[in-house]
């Protein structure tokens, strides 16, 4: 008997054993992220076709329509008697998301306690791929083991505004650091037997408005900014399901967006799996069927309780097919995908499925070294970090520091197994050696400004210790009830601005006075106006939402333990103002339309163009040794060039660098930007050891979408080549001509 046909409840509780079984061992994280990924199903993609048509003809229309919408907040239906389970799918780029059974009310005492990953935009700060697969292995392990069969992760919308509340969820705002990012995290979800759904397909870059803002762009900024990390995890990475968005596209919402789901997606790309709407992003029977959809989720046509069968792609279709108005092949190509996606993950056709595994000793150390890769410091004056041995008091300071923020964001809630704070982490590594005292400084709530009170508590304490750390920045909502108390970083809303909440800019003027020796830690997932005291800051740390072992990572960090490598995979701004969104753009639009009049020139693009200085700029990140480069040559082919140098660490700690490679074109027949990203490669080095780095660049690299001739050209030309430790931290400049 097939264990999907045992009630969802049953097998999520089964899956949630294994976190007490003896799998859950140790598990070497370089060991998973090197696995060598190969095809999971025993079948062809010709045989998958062949079985998939046999099944289907063995299939009356409404069991048909069945599979094509949902059947419950999360699952379609299945055909029991043919073998076919129903499709289980859970929200969860970063961890799998808390159950709700069959309905929206979310379970009261539930084991469905798990491993919470750090956001994606953490994971994209480590700029290595390999723990991209890492992290999807284990994401897609535990959705196994919780019974699921498509894992809605993960989101890779670009960075476009500083303001969208979801991009702790998503990874850069550049396309190239995505593709490469995006691979390893769906072959790694895959290699679990389970299906990755990339999302959200596409321009779905704010939440303000979402359900029906027109995004309206040109040719060439949705070909070269927003399409090539989706058209990477669906060639690159093998991705077998995908999502259509809930904004329009020119017009057409994107989950029924013939240009977007039938045109590029299916036929240019030869994608071969299933479109999954957003939960309530189909608008139409006739549009979700011919345009590219292919299974229904979460739409809500005011029944309560809800009528499943009354979906767009419901009873009104079976109706449609049987009195001839539409063709019944359009069903069974919808059908089809679905099965294909079964076939792909051993969900049927008869070969042993991997069980998962939920919250292992291997999961929880994934974890912890992409919050360790991915933590980010931004400022080290005077070497105030690490801290050392003659550092016998600390003042933590901030609601962050002792905050639990696995509960927040949305869709994207996990509920943790367990989660170390910040002021957990430094307590635990530092034990008794080191007197640590914490203040709140500030509240959380709806329009809370700076609290004397707070301040003055906080201030105190900060004199008294030998560092103040204070933890601030953004925060996640807790759920929906609280969104419009708290939340900055969540699904459904934008931040209102840039600045930073609850009284924090009083709070650190005020500490920093009492104490130089301050460092701040910012959470949160993305830039925060900073103007009012960065200057003053001798230590600065990004740390994202870091996930379980976020607290661990960052005390490793904050007391030398562990050498920061994250490098920002988003340009910080100073101001709300220097924003292309907002600067050349519209952002949010007006009510029906959003035009990109920024186009192209989107983060660093922006930035390096039009000579505007960031707080931080794209691919910034220090370390505590250093890192020289040399001995740049490059080797031009025929539209080719292979790039290589000398990447040696000069420091006394090991350490790892990112090291960057942008690509200029000196003479330009359209407008271009400054530079782009077009490779890079993270390298681990002891002191005094010396690699040298080659990186290999195709013609793609040179290229650029020519929207009067509606395709990808190169102009022969010379080409600068600019490696670097970040976007204008430029090492080595060479040319060539190609």
């Amino acid at each position: 008997m097939n264990n999907k046909l045992l009630p969802v409840f049953s097998l999520c509780f089964l899956g949630t054993l294994s976190m007490f079984s003896a799998k859950a061992q140790s598990h070497d994280v370089q060991t998973i992220a090197n696995h060598s990924v190969k095809t999971q199903s025993p079948f062809t993609d010709t045989q998958i076709a062949a079985k998939c048509d046999s099944l289907i003809k063995l299939m009356t229309v409404e069991e048909k329509v069945g599979m094509i919408h949902g059947n419950s907040s999360f699952t379609s239906a299945g055909v029991p008697h043919l073998g076919i389970p129903e499709l289980v799918t859970s929200d969860g780029p970063h961890g799998v998301r808390v159950e709700h059974g069959r309905g929206w009310s979310e379970l009261k005492n539930y084991p469905d306690s798990g491993t919470y990953l750090p956001v994606g935009v953490c994971l994209a700060s480590t700029w290595n791929p390999s723990l991209g697969f890492a992290f999807g292995s284990v994401l897609g392990s535990e959705a196994n083991a919780r019974g699921k069969d498509v894992i809605l992760g993960p989101g890779i919308n670009i960075m476009r505004s500083p303001l969208n509340g979801r991009n702790f969820e998503y990874e850069s705002e550049d396309p190239y650091l995505i593709s490469k990012m995006v691979v390893g995290y769906v072959k790694g979800v895959q290699s679990q037997d389970v299906a990755a759904c990339v999302k959200h397909y596409a321009a779905n870059n704010q939440e303000t408005r979402r359900d029906f803002e027109d995004v309206q762009m040109s040719e060439r900024a949705l070909r070269e900014i927003y399409l090539p990390g989706f058209k990477a995890a669906i060639q690159d990475g093998g991705a077998y399901t995908l999502m259509g968005a809930y904004n329009k596209f020119r017009g057409q919402w994107c989950a029924q967006n013939d240009y977007l789901l039938n045109q590029i997606l299916k036929k240019e790309w030869g994608f071969k799996g299933a479109v999954i709407s957003d939960w309530g992003a189909i608008h139409s029977t006739s549009q979700g069927m011919w345009n590219g959809s292919d299974l229904e989720m979460g739409t809500d046509l005011g029944q309560h309780p809800i009528d499943y069968s009354k979906f767009y792609m419901g009873d009104t279709v079976a109706r449609l097919v049987k009195t001839g108005k539409m063709p019944e092949y359009l069903v069974d190509e919808k059908v089809k995908r679905i099965l294909y996606v079964m076939y792909k993950t051993n969900l049927i056709g008869g070969a042993t499925r991997k069980k998962g595994e939920y919250n292992t000793k291997g999961h929880e150390q994934t974890a912890e070294k992409v919050a360790e890769e991915g933590i980010v410091l931004l400022k080290n004056e005077n070497k105030i970090l690490p801290l050392t041995s003659n550092v016998k008091s600390v003042a933590v300071i901030g609601f962050n520091a002792d905050r639990k923020q696995s509960m927040g964001g949305g869709s994207s809630q996990v509920r943790a197994f367990y989660e170390i704070t910040p002021l957990q982490g430094i307590k635990t590594l530092v034990g008794d050696k080191v007197n640590i005292t914490y203040t709140k400084g500030y509240n959380i709530a709806r329009n809370a400004g700076p609290d004397q009170a707070l301040i003055d508590e906080a201030v105190a304490a900060a004199k008294k210790a030998d560092v103040a750390i204070i933890v601030g920045g953004w925060t996640h909502g807790y759920d929906y009830s609280v969104w419009d108390d708290n939340a900055y970083d969540a699904e459904g809303t934008d931040k209102p601005n840039m600045d930073m909440p609850f009284g924090q800019n009083e709070l650190i003027k005020a500490v920093e006075a009492a104490n130089p020796r301050t460092v701040v830690v910012l959470m949160g997932g993305g830039p925060i106006d900073m103007t009012q005291w960065v200057d003053q800051t001798k230590g600065l740390i990004q740390a994202w939402y870091p996930g379980m072992e976020g607290g661990t990572a960052l005390a490793k960090i904050l007391f030398g333990q562990a050498n920061p490598s994250g490098k920002l995979p988003v340009t910080f701004p100073k101001t709300l103002q220097d924003a292309p969104a907002i600067k050349l753009g519209e952002y949010p639009g007006n009510n029906t339309t959003v035009n990109y009049f920024d186009g192209i020139y989107v983060g660093y693009r922006y930035f390096d163009t039009y000579k505007v200085a960031p707080q931080f700029e794209f691919g910034h990140g220090l370390s505590y040794t250093n890192f020289t480069y040399s001995d740049l040559q490059v080797k031009p082919g025929a539209n080719t060039a292979t790039v290589t140098f000398t990447v040696k660490n000069t420091g006394s700690m090991a350490g790892a660098e990112v090291a960057q490679l942008y690509v200029k074109q000196e003479k330009l027949n359209l407008p271009r930007p400054e530079k782009e990203l077009k490779g890079f490669d993270k390298v681990f080095l002891q002191p005094g050891e010396a690699k040298r780095i080659t990186l290999t660049l195709n013609e793609g690299a040179f290229q650029y979408f020519n929207d009067k001739t509606n395709k990808w050209e190169m102009d022969p030309g010379a080409f600068d080549f600019l490696v670097g430790s970040s976007s204008r931290d430029i090492r080595l400049t060479g040319k060539a001509t190609l």
